[in-house]
């Protein structure tokens, strides 16, 4: 793994809601911490309400992680556009977060411990 992250189980149960809905539960999550960037908590898919997901063109690489697909949270109010992420096929390093969704919280998007 690339020295500046590390990844964790987050402790706890936690969240996410996007707008208006609660998209998932999971006491299961990952915490990931690259350098100085804020924590980031990964859900397992498995936890995560996929039909309110739509995966869209986007796509980023990282040098540690490896490639990153985007995905649209779809409510019947609002659809949030790439506003999810994951690494399907992630670098060895950082396997652990393989089929795991993270997600921008600014905004109408909230990952919170309850």
């Amino acid at each position: 793994m690339a020295d500046h992250i590390t990844i964790r189980k987050a402790e706890g149960t936690w969240s996410v809601r996007a707008g208006g809905a609660v998209l998932g539960e999971s006491a299961e999550a990952l915490e990931l911490s690259e350098g100085d960037y804020p924590p980031v908590v990964y859900f397992p898919r498995t936890d995560i309400a996929m039909a309110f997901l739509d995966r869209t063109a986007t796509s980023t690489h990282c040098p540690h992680k490896g490639d990153a697909s985007y995905f649209s949270v779809v409510t019947k109010s609002t659809t949030l556009t790439d506003v999810a992420w994951s690494y399907e096929d992630p670098k060895e390093a950082v396997a652990r977060i393989k089929d795991h969704l993270a997600f921008y919280t600014s905004g109408d998007v909230t990952v919170e411990q309850i």
